[in-house]
């Protein structure tokens, strides 16, 4: 199974985020970027690509004690930013050491399981918007257009542990589907 661990925004600042991206549409070269749909908009804290179902008990076990040991914290998306020409993303504003903690912790979990991680880097809290198609699109005029974007905050509460389908039979534009597998409260019960 293709896993990340992920915080999911809540339905209505996907929403707001929906709002500021319908703007973006009308940019030029917008039609140059696979747009991603709202049930691909999460804070991937650790990806962990193939991993073998009999690491799962003890990666479950891992990331809900990650999410015991972390407090619920505040958050909310904010302005946007790029890698490159290939990515266009919002980020995040609020408890950002809280959130990046929580990131260390569902990565240390998954190596700690078992699962083959790339190498570590520090965490960078973005939520991906878009993609260029072929990585030639200037996406600094998005990026200026999410600038002044400030979403409603909310209350992290939960850690999710994320499936991630590959689309099949070739189907042109078709992008993953996204199905959460489990999830623990954060500060709840390991």
């Amino acid at each position: 199974m293709r896993l990340f661990a992920a915080v999911l925004p809540p339905p209505a600042q996907l929403d707001e985020l929906g709002r500021a991206i319908d703007r973006l549409a009308h940019l030029p070269e917008a039609d140059r970027l696979r747009w991603t749909a709202p049930p691909g908009r999460h804070f991937t804290l650790a990806f962990m690509g193939e991993v073998d179902e009999a690491l799962l008990p003890d990666l479950r076990a891992r990331l809900g004690r990650a999410a015991h040991r972390t407090r619920p914290f505040p958050l909310r998306l904010h302005g946007g930013g790029h890698f490159g020409r290939a990515v266009l993303w919002t980020g995040a504003a609020g408890d950002l050491d809280e959130l990046r903690l929580l990131a260390e912790r569902a990565d240390a979990a998954a190596r700690r399981a078992g699962v083959a991680m790339e190498q570590h880097r520090r965490y960078q809290a973005h939520l991906t918007v878009a993609r260029s198609r072929a990585n030639d699109v200037d996406l600094r005029p998005f990026v200026a257009a999410l600038d002044s974007f400030e979403g409603t905050r909310w209350q992290v509460a939960e850690l999710a542990l994320v499936r991630s389908n590959l689309p099949g039979g070739g189907t042109p534009g078709a992008g993953p589907r996204y199905e959460t597998v489990a999830a623990w409260l954060l500060g709840g019960p390991g």
